[in-house]
């Protein structure tokens, strides 16, 4: 579970209390924006959502509620802010699309390495950023990719990739293959597809790679990082559009920024990212 000193819990306490007299002072008594359960799928629970099937480093052993994995323990982080116990906390599974397509939502966050677009922005709400993520080439030892060391030697390659994703802009923006790259529905499918040799070389953002290549792509290692493409890989938790939710949990993020544990949470589970070769 989140590591939040007896300290820090005593200043949010203090912090919440005194937000909550302004308010009052400012709306006669009510805190402001309403009951304090407005905008939760269940009041007095928070309701958080992560994929269909959530791979390490970010849920260890697909089990969200653990708090063990980067992602799970950043939503535990992120709803201690929020006032939530542990048990208050509940977990439901979208797809990668589902989550992002316009509409009501079953949750009242999903945190699956959503990068922060505008385009997105018009069907949900993103909180600020909880991390920034680089892109990566994997490739399969004795394969096409084998000796390749530079963006040009990529371009001739077919690549592959998840459909609408950061690493599919990544493709096109900094690499432009002059092969089409192939996109699929989710990593999974670009997993079981790559396995199956359908294309030369995966991108993917660089925590994942390093878990690829040590756990199920077989026989497979890291070509180098790219460079960023045309929007910065910053990853925020999703909420519905408009959601009254939207600035708490953005106000929770940049507290957990500012006290370290962010970066606390990430040196534990994505502290492997060191000794790639940046791809010119």
């Amino acid at each position: 579970m989140p590591l939040r000193t007896p300290l820090l819990r005593t200043a949010a306490v203090g912090i919440a209390l005194a937000a909550l007299a302004l308010a009052g002072c400012a709306s006669g008594g009510t805190p402001a924006g309403g009951e304090v359960d407005e905008g939760y799928v269940t009041p007095g629970k928070l309701t958080l959502a992560t994929g269909d099937i959530a791979y390490e480093p970010y849920v260890v052993d697909d089990d969200p509620s653990s708090g063990e994995g980067f992602e799970s323990a950043i939503a535990y982080a992120i709803a201690e802010e929020l006032g939530f116990d542990d048990d208050d906390v509940e977990w439901v599974r979208t797809s990668f699309e589902a989550a992002i397509a316009p509409g009501p939502k079953n949750f009242d966050f999903n945190i699956q390495q959503y990068t922060i677009t505008d385009e997105r922005k018009q069907a949900v709400d993103f909180s600020t950023p909880y991390y920034s993520a680089s892109q990566a080439v994997v490739a399969i030892n004795g394969g096409a990719a084998d000796g390749v060391d530079s963006i040009e030697g990529l371009r001739g390659l077919a690549l592959g990739a998840m459909a609408g994703s950061t690493s599919a802009q990544t493709i096109e923006d900094v690499i432009d293959p002059t092969v089409e790259p192939l996109l699929y529905a989710s990593n999974e499918d670009a997993v079981a597809a790559f396995n199956a040799g359908q294309f030369d070389a995966f991108v993917i953002d660089l925590p994942t790679a390093y878990l690829a290549t040590a756990l199920y792509i077989e026989d497979s290692y890291i070509v180098g990082e790219l460079p960023a493409g045309g929007v910065a890989d910053e990853w925020g938790v999703v909420l519905a559009k408009d959601s009254p939710l939207t600035d708490r949990v953005s106000a929770a993020v940049d507290a957990l920024r500012e006290d370290g544990t962010l970066a606390e949470i990430t040196d534990e589970w994505l502290g492997a990212g060191q000794g790639v070769t940046l791809l010119q």
